[in-house]
């Protein structure tokens, strides 16, 4: 005797060894004996074992499952019962088996109630169940048929409009992920080397911006609807001429300086910074985008801006008009020594925004050491004594320059109809020293005010080599102050723009927007902490794709550079680091000649090989640590 039994899901077939009360021996159809519980068991035949389950199996293929359906009504029921009224006579064996299989193989028409037992699903859950098996076909259909396109190089317009989002954020359930994904595999190609197959990245800066907007504003760079700023009414006037200085590109001018000479021989510098909170109200819409964009996201060939064009232009501190500011202005005596501290709102006047560009020229280190300090030029007597006062600055807060250490570099990147310009600007020049060091003054004073006032800020510490974010003053030990809000870019700076509002408090005496423990401010900073250092990599990122276009745009294929350590050196006109294999021992400094082996743009990738050692150089000790 043999028997039709179920076993892991699917049906089996085997002959009878031995039986036991609950169980038997049999003999599989392939040879092999084995113990079978006897409830698996559902029919038992005498027809040859390898035919039966074949047979059985063609029966089922062509019974309607319809027509079966509509046959069971909605009691409950047993195959045999079921088979007996489909065949029209009592079933034999294989017919039973035919039905078993039948059933089995559309859960969506009859659900498994016990061992041979059934019952038909609802008409309306059928009915579901198929109009979702029938959307299922179709959308693999569809998914095959974006696939095929993809596969073949060419990009659907149904791909296109979600590309980004497939590269960056897919979101799996899909139909475009699902073909994307198919056509990746299908030709072997990653996601991104697809998309750049089917035309889908216009230029590699377009892509990773993409990924940045999809990221940080998701809704778009554009400012939506908002009630413009307003200028504040009736502040004094300023008995002072203010000058900036920036470079040519600067539309955000936050920041002027101002310099008198006193009758008591004394010198009143003034640090006047843009005021826009005095045009945004609390809880407007313009402060709801500060809190959003939270900073401005430079980059080489543009920027998103903080806040929008029209409001930067009323606040800017723009030559020739008389702008709200709050200005800093300390009293300095002959050798320099600090000796009064006054906080004022009021209109400043700028008489110049001078340009990075032309300064230069007239007001550096060469005219400077020169007798009468070089040629004139505007603001002349105040640029000097500034720069004599920023360099006792830097010197009270003992960093001095090391004379010995090699200049440290600036690079400037400008990008004209897709061409990349690098220019290297040496740090510590006497402009940006003036103005870094009068930027240091403002923040640490101010900060230092805030703090005895038991008003929080946005400060920045340092301790340990870390810089972090506190509503507390603490150290910057790199800078070497004691505490440092920053407060001179409100323009620019979501924690600039909150220390603006709580200054403006402490001046005028009133309560200021954000009180000691306020878990708001504690929000903000956390969230202008991680904004601004994700706009920082995103610079970073968009600076290295222009570095590699940098050298197949100047030819070069040799490039030098310096080693720093390990397999770790610098490349020589432009901020970019590689590890190099192969290198011989080397000390930090010695200067290497490179080969270009090759450039992707797309994977943001360059590798070179080490040619031979160009020059070697002692370095100091710690040059090491500070690379």
């Amino acid at each position: 005797m043999n028997v039709f039994y179920e076993e892991s899901g699917s049906f089996k077939v085997g002959s009878v060894v031995s039986r036991a009360e609950a169980s038997l021996q049999i003999d599989t159809q392939h040879g092999k004996r084995t113990k079978l519980k006897a409830a698996n068991v559902f029919l038992e035949f005498s027809s040859p074992l390898q035919d039966f389950l074949p047979a059985a199996e063609a029966i089922a293929a062509d019974i309607d499952v319809d027509f079966l359906w509509e046959c069971c009504g909605v009691d409950e029921f047993g195959f045999e019962a079921l088979a007996a009224d489909y065949f029209g006579h009592a079933p034999s064996a294989l017919e039973n088996a035919a039905i078993l299989l039948r059933l089995y193989a559309a859960p969506m028409y009859f659900y498994k109630k016990a061992k041979g037992s059934f019952k038909a699903a609802p008409e309306e859950t059928l009915k579901a169940a198929l109009a979702g098996i029938e959307r299922k076909k179709r959308e693999q259909e569809h998914i095959d048929l974006l696939a095929a396109e993809l596969a073949a190089g060419a990009l659907p317009d149904a791909i296109r409009s979600q590309l980004m989002t497939l590269l960056y954020r897919p979101d799996k359930n899909t139909l475009e992920f699902k073909a994307f994904d198919q056509a990746c595999k299908a030709t072997g190609l990653p996601p991104l080397r697809l998309a750049d197959k089917v035309g889908g990245i216009s230029s590699v800066p377009d892509y990773l911006m993409a990924g940045f907007t999809l990221e940080h504003f998701p809704k778009g760079t554009g400012f939506g609807n908002y009630a413009p700023a307003s200028l504040p009414d009736a502040l004094p006037l300023a008995a002072v001429q203010a000058f900036s200085i920036d470079d040519a590109a600067t539309t955000e001018i936050d920041d002027a300086l101002s310099v008198q000479w006193l009758d008591n021989g004394n010198i009143r510098v003034g640090i006047h910074i843009a005021a826009p909170t005095l045009g945004i109200e609390p809880g407007s819409e313009l402060e709801k985008i500060v809190h959003q964009r939270l900073s401005t996201v430079y980059f080489p060939g543009d920027k998103i801006t903080m806040l929008p064009d029209d409001v930067v232009q009323t606040f800017t501190l723009q030559q020739g008009q008389n702008c709200p500011a709050l200005s800093l202005y300390v009293e300095v005596s002959p050798a320099f020594e600090l000796l009064d501290f006054d906080n004022r709102i009021e209109l400043v006047p700028i008489a110049a925004n001078l340009r990075h560009d032309q300064l230069e020229q007239v007001f550096n280190e060469e005219t400077l050491a020169a007798d009468g300090f070089g040629p004139d030029y505007a603001f002349k007597r105040e640029l000097v004594w500034l720069w004599q006062f920023a360099t006792a600055r830097e010197a009270f807060r003992g960093k001095t320059p090391d004379p010995n250490r090699p200049p440290q570099v600036d690079y400037n990147f400008n990008v004209v109809d897709g061409k990349v310009l690098i220019s290297v600007r040496k740090r510590g020049s006497p402009m940006d020293k003036l103005v870094s060091e009068l930027m240091i003054l403002a923040n640490s004073e101010w900060g230092r005010m805030l703090a005895e006032a038991d008003i929080p800020a946005m400060y920045r510490a340092q301790s340990m080599g870390k810089v972090r974010m506190t509503t507390r003053p603490e150290p910057h030990v790199g800078l070497g102050v004691q505490q440092y809000a920053w407060s001179t870019s409100p323009l620019r700076r979501a924690s600039d723009f909150i220390n603006q509002r709580q200054l403006t408090a402490m001046i005028r005496g009133e309560t200021p927007q954000y009180q000691q423990g306020d878990a708001m401010l504690f929000a903000m900073l956390r969230d202008f902490d991680a904004a601004y250092s994700a706009y920082l990599g995103f610079q970073d990122k968009m600076e290295h794709f222009w570095c590699l276009r940098w050298f197949s745009q100047q030819g070069i294929s040799e490039p030098t550079a310096s080693y720093i350590k390990e397999d770790l050196v610098r490349v020589d006109g432009v901020p970019l680091r590689l590890r190099i294999g192969g290198l011989p021992e080397l000390s930090n400094g010695d200067r290497i000649q490179l080969q270009i082996v090759r450039i992707d743009e797309l994977q943001q990738e360059l590798e070179c090989r080490y040619l031979a050692v160009l020059e070697r150089k002692t370095l100091p000790q710690d040059e090491a640590e500070q690379a």
